[in-house]
C-alpha cells in the first residue's frame, strides 16, 4: 500500500512560481506511477505529464519522478509529484492518490521506513529532524555531518574496540578450564580504557549539542538603568524590551533569539542588580542569578559614563574569561571613560558600545562569535554533537564500563565482566538503532513532520 505525504506547501500568494511536492512510497508505487504516466517512467528521471484524476479530469501539469527501491529515500519503490504551489491543486492530487489506494503518511514515516529498510542508522534519522529545525550555519553543518554518518562512524570504531575485548573475555567463558592470564587481563583493561576515553569524548559534546539545537544562552546582566534593555533591542533590531529612565523597568527576564555570524544566540535580558532592591526586584534578581548559573555567555553591561560600583560577589564569582564580556555602554556620551570603567571590574574582555547609536556593536558581535566558536567539538576530526538520548545511552555505557574495569582490576568473575560488556554493547546499539525497541522508535519518529 502506498503512503503519500505533502513534502512542502507554499507560503506565497496564488499566481507566483511556488511549487508543492507530494511524496509517495510503498509496494504499489510502480503500478501507481504507470497509471499516472501511461507507461512506467524511467527511474530517477523527471517526467513531464498531465496529471489526470481517476475520472480523467485534468488537475495540473506536473513533474513525476520515480525511484525504484532500494535506491530511494525509503528503500522502497517511491515517487515524487511536483505540482504548482496552489494549495488547492496539491489537495486535489492528494485526494486522488487516496482514491487510488494511498493513505496519508504518519509523521516521520518516510524517515522511519528508511531506517527500518537499512538506508540510514538511527543517528542519521535523528539528523533529519536537526536539519529541519537548524537555526544557524553551525547547527546546519552539524546536522549535515550527522546525516552523512559522522556519529555512526565514531560509534562503529568504538564498538569494534569493545567487541575485540568482549571476544577475548568470552573465549575464557567458552573454555572454563583456562584462567584469564594476567597479561591478557591487562590487555583487556587497556582496550576498555580506550573505549571509555572515546565514550567520554563523545559525551563531552552533549553541551555543544544543546547549544546547536537550542541556541547559546547569552545572559545580559548589570545594574539598573545601564542600558541592558537598550542593548537587547539594538541586537534584536527592534523595540523588544521597554526602555525607561526609571531604574528597574525589567522585573523579570525577556528572551529573544538572534543569529550572530554562524551561531544562534538566546539573548536573555534580566532584572537589574539593585544594591537596595524592593520585594519585587528581589524576586527578579533571584531569577537573574538562576539564569546566570545556566549561561553559556554573559554580557555584563556597565554604564561607561559613570564610575560604577562593584557587582555583587554572587555575580562576579560566576564570571569567567572564556564566557564573559564586559560591555561598556553609553560610549556616545561626553562623560564616557573606558579606563575608569575597566578598573572597576575583573580582568575580562571589554568592548565599548553605544546601544543608542550602534557604535561598537560590530566589535561586540565579533567578540561573541569568537567565544561561540570555542564551543565546537570535534571527535576524530569530525564535528560531533550528541543529543539527550545519545548522552543517556553513553552514560549507561560508561557506568557499565567502569563496573567491568573494576571487576577486572579485582580479578572478579569473567562471566560478570562479560555481562557488563554486553550491557555496554546494548547501550551503544541504542545510539545507532541496532537494538530493537519499537516503542522508542514510534515515539521518536512521531515528532517528525508530515512528508518526512
Amino acid at each position: 500500500r502506498g503512503r503519500a505525504g505533502q513534502g512542502s506547501a507554499p507560503a506565497t500568494p496564488l499566481g507566483t512560481a511556488a511549487l508543492a511536492l507530494v511524496r509517495i512510497s510503498g509496494q504499489d508505487t510502480s503500478r501507481l506511477v504507470t497509471a499516472l504516466a501511461g507507461r512506467t517512467p524511467l527511474p530517477r528521471t523527471a517526467t513531464h505529464i498531465d496529471y489526470r484524476d481517476v475520472t480523467g479530469q485534468l488537475v495540473d501539469d506536473v513533474m513525476l519522478t520515480y525511484f525504484r527501491g532500494p535506491r530511494s529515500y525509503t528503500g522502497e519503490d517511491a515517487a515524487e509529484v511536483t505540482c504548482h504551489g496552489n494549495p488547492f491543486i496539491a489537495q486535489k492530487i492528494l485526494e486522488d492518490l487516496f482514491a487510488r489506494g494511498c493513505r496519508p503518511a504518519e509523521p516521520g514515516e518516510f524517515t522511519q521506513r528508511a531506517f527500518l529498510n537499512g538506508r540510514m542508522d538511527l543517528s542519521q534519522a535523528e539528523a533529519v529532524m536537526d536539519l529541519i529545525h537548524a537555526r544557524s550555519d553551525r547547527a546546519l553543518a552539524a546536522a549535515h555531518d550527522q546525516l552523512r554518518g559522522a556519529l555512526g562512524r565514531q560509534m562503529q570504531a568504538v564498538v569494534d574496540e569493545l567487541l575485540a575485548a568482549l571476544a577475548r573475555v568470552e573465549a575464557y567463558i567458552d573454555f572454563p578450564e583456562e584462567d584469564l592470564p594476567a597479561e591478557d587481563r591487562d590487555s583487556v583493561v587497556q582496550q576498555l580504557e580506550r573505549v571509555r576515553r572515546e565514550t567520554d569524548r563523545l559525551l563531552a559534546t552533549r553541551h555543544y549539542g544543546e547549544i546547536l539545537r537550542d541556541g547559546i544562552k547569552t545572559v545580559i546582566v548589570g545594574e539598573p538603568n545601564v542600558g541592558k534593555s537598550s542593548l537587547l533591542n539594538r541586537l534584536v533590531g527592534r523595540e523588544r524590551a521597554l526602555v525607561s529612565a526609571e531604574p528597574g523597568t525589567t522585573r523579570d527576564f525577556i528572551e529573544e533569539r538572534i543569529v550572530v555570524g554562524p551561531h544562534c544566540l538566546r539573548l536573555i535580558d534580566t532584572a537589574g542588580l539593585n544594591p537596595l532592591p524592593g520585594a519585587l526586584e528581589k524576586l527578579g534578581m533571584e531569577r537573574t542569578r538562576e539564569r546566570l548559573a545556566e549561561a553559556d555567555l554573559v554580557l555584563v553591561v556597565v554604564d561607561g559614563a559613570e564610575r560604577p560600583g562593584p557587582l555583587p560577589s554572587a555575580i562576579t564569582d560566576q564570571l569567567k574569561t572564556e564566557t564573559a564580556i564586559i560591555v561598556l555602554n553609553k560610549s556616545d556620551l561626553s562623560s564616557f571613560s573606558r579606563s575608569a570603567s575597566q578598573r572597576s571590574f575583573p580582568p575580562l574582555p571589554h568592548v565599548a558600545v553605544s546601544a543608542v547609536t550602534g557604535s561598537g556593536i560590530d566589535e561586540l558581535l565579533n567578540l561573541i562569535t569568537a567565544k561561540a566558536d570555542s564551543f565546537q567539538h570535534h571527535v576524530g576530526g569530525e564535528q560531533i554533537a550528541v543529543n539527550a538520548r545519545h548522552a543517556h545511552a553513553l552514560r549507561e555505557a560508561r557506568a557499565a564500563l567502569q563496573r567491568a574495569l573494576a571487576r577486572l582490576m579485582a580479578e572478579g568473575a569473567t562471566e560478570l565482566v562479560a555481562s557488563d560488556l554486553r550491557t555496554v554493547l546494548a547501550a551503544f546499539g541504542e545510539i545507532v538503532g541496532k537494538v530493537d525497541n519499537e516503542r522508542m522508535l514510534d515515539h521518536l519518529f512521531a515528532t517528525f513532520c508530515i512528508g518526512k
